[in-house]
């Protein structure tokens, strides 16, 4: 592995605490400013992989480099700096419900601030601007200054994303961000994603339940199935085939956020004969 590639792993096993394992044999390389998202079954893993990615957890086989960094070889303090270059948005966001909403964004920065600038945006928030320039994004500038206990659980999904937004990371990685939004939304906060990595380089890797929103903002596809690595390609170039076989388990039914998505809207290479 090279410090070429913002996120590198190499064979990576994982096996979690209680004997289970959670990935096998894992390869993935990622180019500063690439936008891949992974996709597969309840269970397959993509959890543990966006963590892994964002230095939350720890293989227990392979190597990983991030940002050209080994994150498992670092001082605490070089880890944590190391952290503060990665953006990490959670399905369920750990945002204190107290907390109110601007107050939640900033915290995007923490990382780079000073404790006493950090002490100080908790008592006056110093860039109100620019959260709500963030929330903006996200359809959510009028909530600025609600407390986060009385938002929906799809408004806190998209404080979370506010809050990455506003952090502005060099490697921003997204646990299926938009499973509690209607149709409109979700691609309204998945395009958002995509925008902030083209607009500022940073590479986007996003896990996504549905398959229909990974087809349409994304150049490159994983499938992941039971812990491995089950197809890496082009999205032109996944095929209902593909995709049917890695969800064999789930039914007949692929997972899509847009009701009455139909196969034959896939993106897909034109076939031989009507190139001709």
């Amino acid at each position: 592995m090279t410090a070429e590639a913002a996120l590198a792993l190499e064979d990576v096993g994982l096996v979690h605490a209680n004997g289970q394992r959670a990935l096998q044999g894992v390869t993935l390389r990622l180019a500063p400013g690439a936008r891949v998202a992974v996709i597969g079954p309840s269970g397959a893993g993509k959890t543990s992989l966006l963590r892994i990615a964002g230095a939350g957890l720890r293989v227990s086989e392979g190597r990983v480099a991030l940002l050209g960094a080994h994150p498992w070889q670092l001082r605490a303090a070089e880890l944590r700096k190391l952290r503060a270059r990665i953006g990490l948005i959670h399905q369920s966001p750990p945002i204190p419900p107290r907390l109110r909403v601007i107050t939640a964004v900033l915290a995007g920065r923490l990382g780079r601030w000073s404790a006493a600038r950090a002490l100080a945006s908790l008592l006056m928030p110093s860039d109100i601007a620019g959260a709500q320039a963030a929330l903006a994004r996200l359809d959510l500038a009028d909530r600025l200054f609600d407390r986060c206990d009385r938002l929906s659980g799809g408004q806190l999904q998209r404080v979370g994303m506010a809050r990455v937004l506003y952090q502005a990371p060099e490697l921003l990685l997204a646990d299926e961000p938009v499973s509690a939004l209607d149709p409109a939304l979700a691609d309204l906060a998945v395009g958002e994603l995509v925008a902030q990595s083209r607009d500022t380089g940073a590479t986007l890797l996003a896990s996504l339940h549905a398959v229909d929103l990974a087809l349409k903002w994304f150049d490159r596809i994983v499938g992941l199935r039971a812990g491995s690595v089950a197809f890496d390609a082009p999205a032109g170039e996944v095929s209902r085939a593909m995709l049917q076989e890695l969800y064999a388990t789930e039914g007949s039914l692929l997972p899509t956020q847009a009701a009455g998505f139909e196969l034959d809207r896939l993106r897909m290479p034109m076939p031989a004969a009507a190139c001709r």
